[in-house]
């Protein structure tokens, strides 16, 4: 078992890997990792000012910057391995880099064309989906052979239960997400490797900063009981446990982040 004494943490640096962390959700994960003294890998696909910024506000030292665009499956790949190239070794990834429902992305089967439809469905699989389970190849074949276990945490969404009737994709590869990551767990686990996914609700993030003020906003954080949404940093806490030592029996599990805004039963 890991020791998660202060001492513990300084003998047993680990090396963390988390995608999509130039803003948002993967900025807060990096940063949580980090000031438990993790050492972490900060990837960004095209926001290089925001991973420079994130890199350099982490606590500690050795943390790097990886690029790579999670559509493409040699540059996926490529994130991992450059990841482990400059900080030695693999411990836990964080598969949080993905495309987002938008104003720009809305392809309402009602609405869209076939072209603007397919090219929906492609982008939002090829990220969300495949960049996540090519990361976690390359991830976890490094994690085999250091023999030494791991953690994999993948990002999902609560749009996987409610649905997404204007990003139909997004909501079917949210799903698929969660889907890949339960087969990991089984697959990955005489290896040690856990493997578990968070389905967050709606989250305030700079990007949505200007949601949450308009119209909509009232709207949105009425959609739990507590009023209002949830915060990056409550994100990155549960990933954090996740990835713990004393998590290993989570691994499969989906684990809803919304704030009573949705219940499964």
């Amino acid at each position: 078992m890991r020791d998660e004494s202060p001492a513990g943490r300084e003998e047993r640096r680990r090396s963390v890997l988390v995608t999509g962390a130039s803003t948002g959700i993967g900025a807060a994960i990096a940063q949580a990792f980090a000031e438990i003294g993790d050492r972490v890998a900060v990837h960004y696909s095209s926001n290089a000012e925001g991973a420079q910024r994130v890199v350099a506000g982490l606590p500690g030292t050795g943390h790097v910057i990886v690029r790579g665009d999670m559509g493409d499956a040699e540059q996926a790949r490529a994130v991992v391995t450059d990841a482990i190239e400059l900080i030695g070794s693999l411990d836990v990834v964080v598969n949080n880099a993905g495309i987002a429902p938008t104003p720009e992305t809305v392809h309402d089967v009602a609405t869209a064309d076939y072209t603007d439809w397919i090219d929906s469905w492609r982008s939002f699989v090829d990220v969300n989906l495949l960049g996540t389970a090519n990361v976690t190849w390359a991830a976890a074949r490094q994690m085999i052979d250091q023999q030494a276990g791991g953690r994999i945490v993948n990002v999902g969404s609560r749009g996987a239960f409610v649905g997404e009737p204007a990003h139909p994709a997004y909501g079917a590869s949210k799903a698929a997400v969660h889907a890949f990551g339960q087969s990991m767990a089984i697959a990955l686990a005489p290896y040690g490797i856990a493997v578990t996914s968070v389905a967050p609700g709606f989250v305030a993030t700079e990007r949505q900063e200007t949601t949450l003020a308009g119209s909509r906003g009232e709207g949105l954080r009425a959609q739990s009981p507590f009023g209002r949404v949830g915060t990056a940093r409550e994100i990155a806490s549960a990933v954090v446990y996740l990835a713990s030592a004393d998590a290993e029996w989570c691994s499969g599990a989906v684990v809803d982040l919304n704030g009573a805004s949705y219940l499964r039963t």
